[in-house]
């Protein structure tokens, strides 16, 4: 599986030397993004108010108290959601966030993104506050980068803003700094086109190509007939191989609670990552609202089987 991320350097983090927070302890975290450089792993996070944070492990169990990597200032647009489902990118030498907020100016929800030249930051803003189209409510923004070397950002058209209530996923090119659009978004698919989703979120969005070379994305929705526990996981196809498809869709989710008897609980929100064996795996939140217990790291094994993936 070919995925964003892969072959970054290892930067120094002899300074961290306590990791006080363990998976296994159900470590808090909504939108769970890992970021694996030389044989460092990176959690990002929201902050809430204060911005975006990261914590630091060697082994994906036992995690450093959170580090502040972007600050929020004190005339930030963002005025309320802030700074969720933040994701980090390595992309020609720096890293990359991208985070949804509330954007007091424009306002809708917004991607905006930040760039820095060490995954612990500081982070600054790149994008005047907002990356995505002004006139819509958009978030989850993801990096891809194609065979032409042309980085995109590809994203939820979020269904607040549809006349239907029916989101979208959408993607567009970004300039070579990741500072702006430089195209007319593309819609990708919607929501209800699936058979295995039931509301209007296209939550999530991360793209791998398998080693068959078929360009997959990971997304969530609702899987219908659950009153209880109905978010999932699912996957989505690109038949010509390219971002702009078309696209279709697995008629069966691939995380789902019950899907398998180790799956206790409903989840979702997916990104890919290898560790330092060389292993694919995939961390989402799980469970995704109110349970009892609440919303945590999850990190699982991942089979890539060619035409599609499994969760181990």
């Amino acid at each position: 599986m070919k995925i964003s991320n892969m072959d970054i350097p290892e930067f120094d983090t002899s300074e961290i030397t306590e990791f006080p927070n363990k998976v296994s302890e159900k470590l808090y975290c909504r939108d769970p993004f890992i970021l694996r450089a030389g044989k460092t792993y990176y959690l990002y996070r929201t902050a809430g108010e204060r911005g975006v944070e990261c914590l630091v492990s060697r082994d994906l169990e036992s995690w450093s108290e959170p580090v502040l990597v972007y600050k929020r200032p004190a005339d930030h647009h963002g005025k309320k959601c802030l700074f969720w489902a933040p994701e980090c990118h390595y992309y020609k030498g720096n890293f990359y966030i991208f985070t949804s907020v509330w954007s007091e100016m424009t306002g809708h929800r917004c991607i905006s993104a930040y760039r820095a030249d060490n995954p612990l930051g500081p982070f600054e803003d790149i994008a005047g506050g907002c990356l995505s189209p002004r006139e819509w409510d958009c978030i989850d923004g993801t990096l891809y980068v194609d065979e032409d070397s042309q980085p995109w950002l590809v994203f939820v058209h979020e269904w607040t803003c549809m006349p239907d209530n029916v989101g979208a996923m959408a993607a567009a090119k970004l300039s070579d700094d990741l500072s702006r659009l430089i195209s007319e978004p593309v819609q990708l698919f919607l929501a209800n086109e699936p058979e295995w989703t039931s509301h209007g979120v296209t939550d999530g969005p991360f793209i791998g190509i398998t080693k068959t070379g078929r360009m997959i994305m990971t997304w969530s929705n609702f899987i219908p007939g659950k009153e209880k526990d109905p978010y999932a996981i699912g996957v989505s196809y690109s038949e010509s191989g390219k971002i702009t498809g078309p696209w279709k869709h697995r008629k069966k989710e691939i995380y789902s609670y019950g899907l398998k008897p180790d799956f206790i609980y409903d989840g979702g929100h997916a990104m890919m990552f290898y560790d330092n064996g060389g292993n694919l795996k995939i961390t989402f939140h799980a469970p995704n609202a109110t349970h009892d217990t609440y919303e945590h790291v999850n990190i699982r094994n991942v089979a890539d089987l060619g035409d599609t993936i499994e969760i181990l």
